[in-house]
């Protein structure tokens, strides 16, 4: 299985911390990412208190799995619980108390038999950042082009 990547991720916001997850699917829901049927377009990671705190990826689109059958009460949407050590969770939470810092998902993957989720700590970038970004790549593009036909 290719890796699923979030692509607005680096346009949108600048990564200051990776980290890795597992996350808790149904198994027809692991099925679908194995096929690649994850969307994730305008998803997030928040926090839940029930009574310890804990990351959940919500807003992920995760169509359901073909061959699965009909499954009345699927929400392709519903959160998804990240598993975390209680030390990992205590370091982002301070972290995330900085102002402007939010935590977005970068890519899902299989690492050996399990699904992998990889997101980050990240600051939004300011529409002017963006464009300067975007005309950098643009130099390093037509930089490498010259340097090909050289």
């Amino acid at each position: 299985m290719e890796k699923i990547i979030n692509k607005h991720a680096t346009y949108d916001y600048e990564v200051l911390e990776t980290y890795e997850a597992g996350l808790i699917l149904f198994g027809h829901e692991a099925k679908a990412i194995k096929n690649q049927q994850l969307n994730f377009k305008g998803s997030y990671i928040t926090v839940q208190y029930d009574p310890k705190p804990a990351l959940f990826l919500v807003k992920a689109h995760l169509s359901l799995y073909k061959k699965a059958g009909n499954i009345p009460s699927y929400d392709p949407e519903r959160p998804r619980k990240l598993l975390l050590h209680k030390k990992e969770i205590g370091s982002i939470l301070g972290k995330l108390e900085q102002k402007g810092l939010t935590i977005i998902p970068l890519s899902v993957y299989t690492k050996r038999n399990n699904i992998k989720l990889e997101f980050c700590l990240a600051r939004g970038k300011k529409k002017f950042e963006k464009k300067e970004a975007k005309k950098k790549e643009d130099v390093m593009r037509e930089i490498r082009r010259t340097l090909k036909y050289q």
